[in-house]
């Protein structure tokens, strides 16, 4: 049977997959170059060294072993290994993880939230990554001199650069509100746009590179290690915080995982070492060779490498490949959004599918909206990518390492290595890791609170509501009979029989349903023919069609249906339902009436979680979408009961 929620990418050749994975996969870190090198050397920026003959080469070198070890060597060789059923990403790691574990109950714990807040983390990442990303490309019109020079009287320059900056921030705006605008389309209609964009950025930056690098092919020398170690061994305490800027080239490595569920890892692969990883490399040094020559260039090093006449172009080109590389962090926070909520550890949100055969084409319009209003603060608030730049880079120094840790939990007790084989491994990416993070942390007061605070309320939100839900299922348990022990009873009983059939949604298998225990006490009926339905997600991102029903009969008129979905599937009911004729249970869904309860949250002083928590999950749970939009149940047809319940 054909699966309409599977990915329509996978069906094109591997070029085309290759070109397409260029704009959505290598977005974030192909517009690294605009900033990095920058925020290392220029004067404007809040850490920075001089542009000497050494600094040049220790931070190139440092760029281009940082780009090696962690992207090429880690994430493309080691971490794609990570398939979870065809999905990654930091969720997919996590069950990758646990699953491996077994009944190890505290392992699995840790396990979990480090994921969790992992997963967190990445939000405060895709509020960052638009702001940066689009304010850096549209600074070009100022460091690219196409906005003029500033006068010479320094009363009348530093009017100049206050006008500058609010016609930049003001352009800024504008694109990010536009960006957020027309998420509702879906990306399906402009992403094949998307490739050929970054593909002419790529070959961009390899040219920009390639022209100054002729002129200073002493830059080379950059390859060699001990420039960097050398650098970072005598620069002292300024050499390790220009660390936090360094890691500014690797930032979107973790895309290249999050996103292997709609290309594979081979597209990806190739994408990276033939184009993304060479042009990359080249402009680095590129801009690299500049600065040995021109060292004064230092506050724009990438807009400087580019001719006069280029200018203007390179800025329009610079933008587009921000705007395609902040599309990509968006939709990638819908697909983390979509999986938190269908394993539990956020409400029901409104998720719309853009696509009707691209799975990962969703929108989430309450998500769209709030990005968007974060970003266009940071951008008034901060007002410079410099000033981003020191909110950039904890976060996803922490993800990165949390990633490492996930990822030795999966090879020890799901691929079963040996510790002499992953304990080396993660220990030189972790060390790594662990460097950068505590060179970024130098910048916390400076900015980089501000993705720590994002993802520890995120953080807080996931897990009291998984805390709350659990506690909602214990306290309707305790009072909740067995579907059998509640059939005997009402064959013994003398209930009316109404014509039709009725679907009872229950999140608990095996119980009878509290709306059907309020529907018999207060109508003394029931349908002809019962059907009991429980919807589990599994840990993995998808399942199969011929998985993902079963059928049992618990009597003459009941029914036992238990639909299972992955954690990157919406659940459709009646779809879901149409599959059990092939179990021997004919259904139509438009005819058939849907029972659904509510549970109405009354928090109280039992233990369990605290009372401010308790309060926050019953916003939260008020907050949800209606269970019958979710399960994609049609309009007329659900009858909604509900129930007090004291957690």
């Amino acid at each position: 049977m054909k699966d309409p929620d599977r990915h329509g990418l996978h069906k094109l050749s591997g070029t085309t997959l290759v070109i397409a994975a260029l704009g959505v996969v290598f977005g974030d870190i192909g517009t690294s170059p605009i900033y990095t090198l920058k925020e290392c050397f220029s004067p404007h920026s809040p850490h920075h060294v001089a542009a000497s003959h050494a600094h040049i080469l220790g931070v190139v070198s440092l760029v281009l072993w940082s780009l090696i070890l962690l992207i090429c060597v880690k994430y493309l060789v080691f971490i794609l290994r990570a398939d979870n059923k065809g999905e990654g990403g930091v969720l997919s790691l996590m069950a990758l993880a646990t699953h491996g574990m077994g009944e190890t109950m505290k392992r699995r714990v840790v396990t979990v939230l480090l994921g969790l807040f992992g997963a967190s983390l990445l939000f405060g990442d895709g509020i960052i990554t638009p702001a940066i990303s689009v304010l850096s490309a549209v600074e070009g019109l100022k460091d690219g001199g196409l906005l003029g020079a500033p006068p010479a009287d320094l009363v009348l320059a530093a009017a100049w650069e206050h006008r500058m900056q609010w016609l930049i921030i003001g352009i800024t705006l504008v694109i990010l509100v536009a960006l957020f605008a027309v998420q509702f389309l879906g990306t399906a209609r402009v992403g094949r746009f998307f490739g050929p964009v970054t593909g002419l950025w790529f070959v961009s930056l390899g040219l920009l590179g390639l022209s100054q690098l002729v002129n200073g092919p002493e830059i080379l020398a950059a390859f060699n290690p001990w420039h960097g170690w050398h650098f970072l061994t005598t620069g002292g305490h300024a050499a390790f915080v220009i660390l936090g800027s360094v890691f500014l080239a690797v930032t979107g490595g973790e895309a290249l995982y999050a996103d292997m569920g709609h290309f594979g890892a081979g597209p990806i692969r190739r994408g990276w070492f033939m184009l993304v990883f060479p042009a990359l490399g080249l402009n680095y040094l590129g801009q690299g060779a500049l600065l040995l020559h021109r060292p004064e260039l230092a506050h724009a090093p990438f807009f400087q490498m580019a001719p006069s006449w280029a200018a203007l172009p390179l800025v329009l080109l610079a933008t587009a490949a921000t705007v395609i590389a902040s599309q990509a962090l968006i939709t990638g926070t819908y697909s983390l959004t979509l999986s938190a909520v269908q394993l539990g550890y956020l409400p029901r949100l409104n998720i719309r599918h853009t696509s009707e055969h691209a799975r990962g084409q969703i929108y989430i319009p309450l998500v769209n909206w709030l990005l968007m209003l974060a970003c266009l603060t940071l951008v008034i608030a901060f007002r410079t990518s410099s000033n981003l730049a020191a909110a950039y880079g904890v976060a996803v120094t922490m993800t990165m390492l949390i990633t490492t840790v996930l990822f030795y939990f999966a090879a020890r007790h799901l691929w079963q290595w040996s510790l002499l084989k992953v304990v080396p491994l993660c220990l030189v990416f972790g060390l790594i890791e662990a460097a950068f993070l505590s060179a970024n942390l130098v910048k916390f007061f400076d900015g980089g609170w501000f993705p720590l605070a994002v993802g520890a309320m995120i953080f807080l939100v996931m897990t009291t509501w998984a805390t709350g839900r659990r506690m909602v299922r214990a306290s309707m348990e305790r009072s909740a009979l067995s579907q059998e022990t509640l059939i005997e009873s009402l064959a013994r009983g003398r209930v009316v029989q109404v014509p039709g059939t009725a679907v009872f949604m229950t999140s608990t298998q095996g119980r009878a349903p509290v709306a059907l225990l309020h529907s018999l006490k207060h109508y003394q009926a029931i349908h002809q023919r019962v059907i009991f339905m429980t919807l589990t997600t599994e840990d993995e991102p998808w399942v199969p069609p011929g998985r993902r029903v079963e059928v049992e009969k618990l009597g003459d008129n009941f029914w036992r249906v238990t639909g299972r979905f992955g954690f990157m599937q919406k659940p459709n009911v009646p779809r879901l339902l149409r599959q059990c004729a092939g179990h021997g249970l004919e259904v139509d869904p438009d005819k058939a009436t849907f029972f659904l309860g509510r549970e109405i949250i009354v928090p109280n002083p039992a233990p369990g979680m605290a009372r401010w928590r308790k309060h926050l999950f019953s916003l939260a749970s008020k907050l949800a979408q209606q269970p019958a939009t979710y399960f994609q149940i049609p309009v007329g047809r659900v009858i909604e009961l509900g129930q007090q319940v004291e957690i």
